[in-house]
């Protein structure tokens, strides 16, 4: 263990204490492992000196050799028992849509037993921060639909459905996009705007979705028509069938929400992601007329009243840390850089572009 100056500090370093805020937050725990984003956070919050240890049989050769290598500026995501389970969803999945266009029946109970075995590490699960270990742009519908299945699950318990109704309902997030295995790969993956024409293919995918689950019967009624309404709207709006709310199951509603905050948060061949608190105005103004506005406002309060001490990045590129979250506008937090207070309910034109840490 050593006290070192930040200017000497070496990607991959080891942090052997907490490195603290101004304020006394926690910066990075100790065990940290120290990647370009870490020396980002410490530099703009000007932290002088960090304790780190290393191998006792690290030379400085290794150290320089290591410094000079190519680095990417992605963060390292910590394995974790549901990083694991997410990974094994993945594989699952990709077997799963193989045996669909091959003609074989859907095994809905290896993918509910898998199902289960991630969801006994949900408590870990936090909707504005959780990163997969392993993400490209090519497997991002199942990314969609393992991230959509975790926070459907989250939103069925905040808005108080019964508790039988969870798993349900996680799993009507898995499937939602299954319609997608009969949908023109080449239109999946286009990396540019689609046509008409090959936009109206792209909403068959929920009539596909059903069709493949409906005579399923181990399945939940919810879950099958999650899949077919997911994107229906309260006001009759939405498609396939321009339903309103009072024809829309709570499974859909709960799993729209979802889908819109992952589809607009991940990585896309045509898009780069959006920041989570831009999204999560976006659905709150969505919420008026096309989204179940109950479980927006739920949705909406709890993703964010759990991470004052976050360490998030403006859209002006200052690193700050979220200090005060405001209850009437909970996606516009007070943040703290370099000691200023800046309200974001008053500085509009600011916005929270990436939740750091």
């Amino acid at each position: 263990m050593a006290t070192v100056a930040l200017s000497q500090v070496k990607l991959g370093d080891k942090i052997s204490e907490d490195v603290l805020t101004p304020l006394g937050g926690v910066l990075f725990q100790k065990g940290r492992i120290v990647t370009p984003r870490e020396l980002d956070i410490m530099q703009a919050f000007l932290v002088p000196k960090v304790q780190i240890e290393q191998p006792a049989n690290q030379t400085d050769k290794t150290q320089d050799n290591a410094k000079q290598e190519p680095q990417t500026a992605a963060p390292v995501v910590s394995a974790t028992p549901l990083h694991d389970e997410y990974d094994q969803m993945i594989v699952v999945l990709k077997r799963v849509i193989n045996e669909i266009r091959s003609g074989q029946p859907i095994p809905v109970m290896d993918i509910r037993n898998q199902l289960e075995k991630m969801m006994q590490y949900e408590d870990s699960y936090q909707v504005l921060t959780f990163m997969p270990r392993h993400f490209s742009e090519r497997d991002y519908l199942l990314h969609n639909s393992i991230l959509v299945s975790l926070t459907s699950y989250r939103i069925a318990q905040w808005c108080g459905l019964p508790r039988k109704d969870w798993m349900p309902v996680a799993l009507a997030g898995l499937l939602h996009d299954i319609g997608n295995v009969k949908i023109d790969p080449a239109i999946l993956a286009k990396p540019t705007a689609l046509t008409a024409e090959e936009n109206e293919e792209m909403k068959r995918h929920t009539v596909f979705g059903y069709q493949l689950l409906k005579n399923i019967a181990s399945l939940n009624e919810g879950v099958k028509l999650a899949a077919l309404q997911h994107h229906e709207r309260i006001d009759g709006s939405g498609y396939p069938l321009a339903i309103d709310s009072s024809k829309i199951h709570p499974y859909a509603k709960i799993v729209a929400i979802a889908d819109i905050y992952h589809a607009m948060t991940l990585n896309r061949f045509y898009r780069k992601a959006a920041s989570p608190y831009f999204v999560l105005e976006q659905i709150q103004s969505d919420s008026f007329g096309k989204l179940e506005p109950s479980y927006v406002r739920i949705f909406v309060e709890k993703v964010t009243q759990f991470h004052n001490g976050n360490i998030v990045k403006l859209s002006d590129d200052r690193v700050g840390e979220i200090v005060f979250s405001d209850s009437v506008h909970p996606t516009r937090p007070w943040v703290s850089v370099g000691g200023t207070i800046i309200n974001l309910t008053i500085e509009r034109h600011l916005h929270i572009k990436e939740v750091m840490g």
